[in-house]
């Protein structure tokens, strides 16, 4: 599940907001414009709200991403969460996220030796810009084919088409196509 819902997005917004008044509106211009994979990071105390905001569009698919620690997917999960991202990984967030859609990050070979050899395959390459980019993920494919990465990470706009010539990138993560000032001005229009 988590495989395909990466290969169908191509680019999933990630989003930090501080207001989940806006959400709803936010996720269906966001739906509009073809996006219709959705993370809302875990870093206000808006992020639930928006989470479950977001999740009452109909057809799009929601994450909480900084996931940190195993309440995280409780608390995420119940609020219509489908799929969980998190900056590195850890045996304590594997543990917790048994029987979820959990991208755990990454960004050296002995992080992704040791997401892999937990069961994981499909993976969140984090800081990618500032950890080899499009380079990097494309050396790592010669040794572990079989993984699939969503880098995320400083990447502009402009840098989609580099991440996306890898062969094992699914898709990209970014912050860039809904501004905070664009959200907080709730100009859908212009997202």
């Amino acid at each position: 599940m988590l495989r395909e819902m990466l290969r169908r997005a191509l680019f999933v917004p990630v989003l930090t907001v501080e207001d989940a008044g806006p959400v709803a509106e936010l996720t269906q211009a966001l739906a509009e414009g073809g996006l219709k994979v959705v993370e809302f990071t875990l870093r206000t105390p808006a992020a639930l709200a928006a989470i479950e905001a977001a999740a009452s569009v109909k057809g799009v698919t929601v994450g909480a991403g900084t996931v940190l620690r195993e309440l995280d997917f409780v608390r995420a999960a119940d609020r219509g969460a489908s799929f969980f991202v998190s900056p590195g990984f850890s045996q304590d967030l594997a543990q917790a996220a048994r029987g979820r859609a959990w991208l755990p990050g990454v960004q050296t070979p002995s992080e992704v030796m040791a997401a892999r050899s937990a069961g994981f395959k499909e993976l969140k390459f984090f800081p990618s810009e500032f950890a080899g980019g499009p380079g990097w993920l494309k050396a790592i494919h010669a040794v572990f084919p079989e993984l699939l990465f969503c880098p995320t990470g400083s990447i502009a706009e402009g840098r989609i088409k580099d991440y996306l010539a890898a062969p094992n990138v699914a898709c990209v993560g970014g912050a860039w196509v809904a501004p905070a000032e664009l959200i907080a001005k709730r100009d859908f229009k212009a997202i």
